[in-house]
């Protein structure tokens, strides 16, 4: 189908030139499925991988509702992160240029005073964080959202989902001020629990639609692993990145990691063997994080080591490889990861980086895909000339950030974070050291009764075994009687 096939679903000229303007020469299944739903005033759930175009699917046919009656707050769009609140926003301010959108974004890490004045001047699109617009909610009387005419939740099942990031609280607060009689699109690239209850319990039927393939990675990723020991998994990376940096200079690579810490002391490793590397995580300035993505996406970097802060949503088709640098635990997480490559068609390479402790996760995850990964293989023989070099270089990268108050600064965001959510920072870590004290005892607990089953089992082996010796030798004094 080419430009035309956005004709037979409805959208007018002036969108359909500039999705060609833009190089969007066809619908993807989500657009083509959702956008004629949207455009007849249904609420919408779309369930499609990620970098299968969801976003235009509702930016599209959002955009022109709001040239048939211009009016601002007009929508309201809802994310889980501020890096794709800003993304989101782009797609709105590119494709709605003819109509002159205004947009504002409201996040955290921005001035209040400024997202005020902002959303007092009726923007037609507004892209928000929870929190934060919650917080302008409680706090402003000199806007409103109760005219806004769609509702979009993005990245829905960690919006909705009870986690270590609750929206709950936050999601109430915006819901109450909302208009009842709006239209209400959900979007994911996984169908969780929530999702589908939602789908069964929704009083007007909302129109769903979920790609057709159970797997929820696209074709085109070529997805490994790589069983390594947990010591020297360090030396495996830097290994993959040498490989991948002398065989395609030009590829642009993230590397997925599990605490803000870890990514800074693999940036600073990384950096150590002249790799042009940069890290993004959530310890960060809003700022520096902005200026470290558009870095990445100009190319300017050509690695990028994130934690889970990058994982869902960012569109950087240039992205040619994700590497795991530890794997997974849920495999919904996996799936936003290796998304980042491999997106609108093209190609791409995922390698999930295996030690001992995480085969069970491995299992889990290709389960969940309905797909076996392949193994990736590697010269080990090159991996230990290196080996000595990068356990060094990580230890010194260590002891420099030890010197700093990285750490510090960590137990003060926390700290603020508890603080915003309206809690006694000290309280919360008198409960949290109470429960780990629980937690203790009840391990001590676990670890005696299977200390007992095993001596049990062992008395019970004993006796066996005596007894068996026994019969052998009644029957040793009958063979010589």
């Amino acid at each position: 189908m080419d430009v035309v096939g956005f004709a037979a679903l409805g959208l007018s000229a002036w969108l359909r030139e500039q999705c060609a303007q833009l190089g969007i020469n066809r619908p993807t299944p989500v657009q083509e499925s959702c956008i004629p739903a949207i455009l007849n005033g249904q609420d919408c759930m779309g369930c499609a991988k990620t970098g299968s175009g969801k976003t235009a699917a509702f930016v599209l046919p959002i955009l022109q509702k709001l040239s048939e009656d211009p009016y601002g707050i007009f929508c309201l769009v809802l994310t889980p992160t501020r890096e794709l609140a800003y993304q989101i926003a782009e797609q709105f301010r590119v494709l709605g240029k003819p109509l002159g959108l205004k947009d504002c974004i409201i996040v955290g890490g921005m001035g209040m005073v400024a997202q005020a004045l902002e959303l007092s001047r009726k923007p037609h699109v507004v892209v928000a964080t929870p929190g934060r617009l919650a917080d302008h909610i409680r706090s402003s009387d000199t806007f409103t959202i109760k005219k806004i005419k769609f509702l979009v939740l993005d990245e829905a099942d960690r919006l909705l989902e009870q986690g270590c990031t609750d929206f709950t609280k936050d999601l109430e607060v915006i819901l109450r001020a909302i208009p009842a009689q709006r239209q209400t699109l959900l979007f994911s690239a996984t169908l969780t629990d929530t999702l589908e209850q939602l789908k069964t319990i929704a009083m007007n039927k909302p129109f769903f639609w979920e790609s057709s393939s159970e797997v929820r990675t696209v074709d085109e990723l070529d997805q490994r692993y790589l069983l390594v020991p947990e010591k020297v998994k360090d030396a495996y990376l830097v290994h993959l990145i040498q490989k991948f940096q002398d065989e395609h200079e030009d590829w642009s690579i993230i590397i997925f990691t599990s605490t803000c810490k870890t990514c800074q002391i693999l940036n600073m490793m990384l950096r150590e063997f002249s790799f042009p590397s940069v890290a993004l995580h959530s310890m960060m300035k809003q700022k520096q994080r902005f200026a470290t993505l558009a870095k990445f996406k100009s190319s300017i970097f050509k690695i990028l080591i994130a934690t889970d802060v990058a994982a869902r949503g960012l569109d950087i088709p240039t992205v040619q490889v994700v590497i795991n640098h530890n794997t997974p635990g849920l495999p919904k997480l996996y799936v936003h990861r290796v998304g980042r490559t491999a997106r609108a068609g093209h190609h791409g390479i995922a390698i999930t980086l295996v030690t001992q402790y995480d085969i069970h996760l491995l299992h889990t995850i290709e389960e969940q895909i309905k797909i076996k990964l392949k193994d990736f293989a590697v010269d080990e023989g090159e991996v230990l000339k290196i080996l000595t070099q990068v356990n060094v270089t990580r230890r010194e990268c260590e002891i420099k950030l030890e010197s700093t108050d990285f750490d510090e600064k960590k137990e003060k965001n926390k700290r603020k974070q508890l603080i915003l959510e309206g809690k006694d920072p000290d309280l919360e870590a008198k409960r949290k050291a109470e429960l780990e004290k629980i937690k203790r005892e009840k391990q001590k607990f676990k670890d005696k009764i299977q200390e007992t089953l095993q001596q049990r089992q062992e008395a019970q082996l004993q006796r066996k075994l005596q007894k068996k010796r026994e019969r052998k030798q009644k029957q040793v004094v009958l063979v010589k009687e």
